[in-house]
């Protein structure tokens, strides 16, 4: 099978976890670029793009996200596809015009989510299922044009336009990142007691049933792309 070359956006500061885990889960060539410090492609010439997720919010007036936004615009003009999870979805949102604003609570932990089962991004995965999930910031309105692909009671947490993807859940997060995340949590001790109490290995098996989201986008984009298996 010829592999497909990705353009890995790692957005997060601290990104050994990010990086173990997307490496872990996308099977192709990745090519990491630490956006935080201003390193992005010179080109344009991947397949397609996965941006991570991030402790900034998109609307931070820092320069690094500005540089991104800058060239996710323009990869997306030239066709390239694009899958976006946690911060990620909310920057592509951004770039192609939706709203993305404080949620005024945080959600975080294991939860339920729901698909619209019309969306190959979600293939062979249940309609419910349950990922990791934390983020204080969400895609309060899609961009416009944009389907809504999966949602729960905190609001959306995927779209689609065209051939770009957002998850807002974490389908690659293992135990060890969840544990690091979440008591980096400033949140009141009991919650970070409950949460740290779900990460369990029954509930992370459960999650696991989210990372074909992974295994979806690269068929999507090797049909898009027709590359050769």
């Amino acid at each position: 099978m010829s592999r497909l070359r990705i353009a890995f956006l790692n957005a997060a500061h601290e990104g050994e976890n990010t990086r173990r885990n997307f490496r872990r889960e996308l099977d192709a060539d990745l090519v990491e670029f630490d956006v935080t410090s201003g390193h992005l492609p010179g080109d344009f010439e991947f397949d397609g793009a996965v941006v991570s997720g991030s402790r900034s919010s998109v609307y931070w007036d820092e320069p690094w996200i500005s540089q991104v936004k800058e060239w996710v615009e323009r990869a997306i003009e030239t066709g390239m596809p694009m899958l976006g999870v946690c911060y990620g979805h909310q920057l592509l949102a951004d770039v192609l015009g939706g709203e993305v604003r404080d949620m005024g609570e945080y959600e975080i932990g294991y939860r339920e989510i729901r698909h619209s089962g019309d969306s190959p991004l979600f293939e062979g995965v249940d309609e419910r299922f349950v990922a990791f999930t934390t983020h204080s910031d969400e895609v309060a309105e899609l961009p416009p044009d944009a389907e809504s692909i999966a949602e729960n009671e905190y609001g959306n947490h995927g779209f689609r336009k065209g051939d770009v993807f957002g998850v807002q859940f974490h389908p690659e997060y293992d135990t060890a990142t969840a544990e690091e995340v979440t008591r980096g949590k400033d949140l009141p001790d009991d919650r970070i007691r409950r949460v740290l109490d779900g990460i369990t290995d029954e509930n992370h098996d459960a999650a696991c049933e989210a990372k074909l989201v992974f295994e979806n986008f690269l068929d999507y984009v090797r049909d898009v792309r027709e590359v050769p298996a």
